[in-house]
C-alpha cells in the first residue's frame, strides 16, 4: 500500500513539472507525415505525442518549403517560397524566406510572419512586415497557416498596388509595369534600386 500511495504522489509531481499545452500547440502540431523529410524523430514523436492539427493539413506545392530551427519549438518556424508559375511570375528564380511565430492565442491570433530578407516587393517593406490582409483584419480562427503560406505565395503572382507596405515599389508597379520588373530582377541579384540594396535571394 505504501508503495501504491509513492507511486501515486511521484505521478501527481511529474504531472504539475510537465508544461501545459497551449491552445496554439493543440491546433498547430499533429503528425504532418508530410513533413518527416525536415524534421527529427524527436519532433514527429512530439507531434504524436500532443495530437496537433495544423501542420498536418498543410498541402503545400513544390514551391514552398518548412523548416524547423529548433525540433523542439513547433510555434517557431522557416517558411521558404520559391515562385515558379511560368514566365508571367516576375519573381521566378527567387528563394523568399519567412519566419512565422505562433503565438498562445492562436488561433484567435493570427501568426505572426516577416520576411527575413530585403525584398523589392509593394506588399513587404524594408523591414520585413508583410501586409496580406488575413494577417491584419480579415483574419479569422477558421483559417489555418495553410491558408497564409498560400496567400503569401499568391503576393508573388499577383503584387498588390492598392495596399502596399512599399509605397515607391507600388507606385513604380501602377506607373511602369516593365520598369517595375526591371527593379525586380535588380533586386533579386543583390543590385540597388533608388538608393536601397536589397537581399540576393536567386535560388
Amino acid at each position: 500500500m505504501i508503495k501504491i500511495w509513492s507511486m501515486k504522489k511521484n505521478e501527481e509531481a511529474a504531472a504539475k513539472k510537465k508544461p501545459k499545452t497551449s491552445a496554439a500547440q493543440i491546433r498547430v502540431q499533429k503528425g504532418a507525415p508530410h513533413c518527416r523529410a525536415f524534421l527529427t524523430d524527436a519532433t514527429i514523436s512530439h507531434f504524436l505525442l500532443y495530437g496537433f492539427q495544423d501542420l498536418t493539413e498543410l498541402d503545400l506545392p513544390s514551391t514552398m518549403v518548412t523548416h524547423f530551427p529548433d525540433p523542439a519549438d513547433l510555434l517557431n518556424f522557416i517558411l521558404t517560397i520559391t515562385p515558379d508559375e511560368g514566365m508571367l511570375c516576375m519573381y521566378k528564380g527567387g528563394a523568399f524566406v519567412f519566419s512565422f511565430v505562433i503565438n498562445m492565442n492562436y488561433p484567435h491570433e493570427p501568426p505572426k510572419v516577416k520576411c527575413t530578407q530585403t525584398i523589392y516587393h509593394p506588399n513587404v517593406d524594408l523591414e520585413g512586415n508583410v501586409c496580406l490582409n488575413i494577417l491584419r483584419e480579415d483574419w479569422k480562427p477558421v483559417l489555418n497557416l495553410n491558408s497564409v503560406m498560400v496567400g503569401l505565395q499568391y503576393l508573388f503572382l499577383e503584387p498588390n498596388a492598392d495596399d502596399p507596405l512599399n509605397k515607391d515599389a507600388a507606385d513604380e508597379l501602377r506607373r511602369n509595369r516593365e520598369q517595375f520588373i526591371y527593379n525586380v530582377r535588380q533586386s533579386m541579384r543583390g543590385g540597388y534600386v533608388k538608393g536601397v540594396q536589397y537581399a540576393n535571394v536567386l535560388a
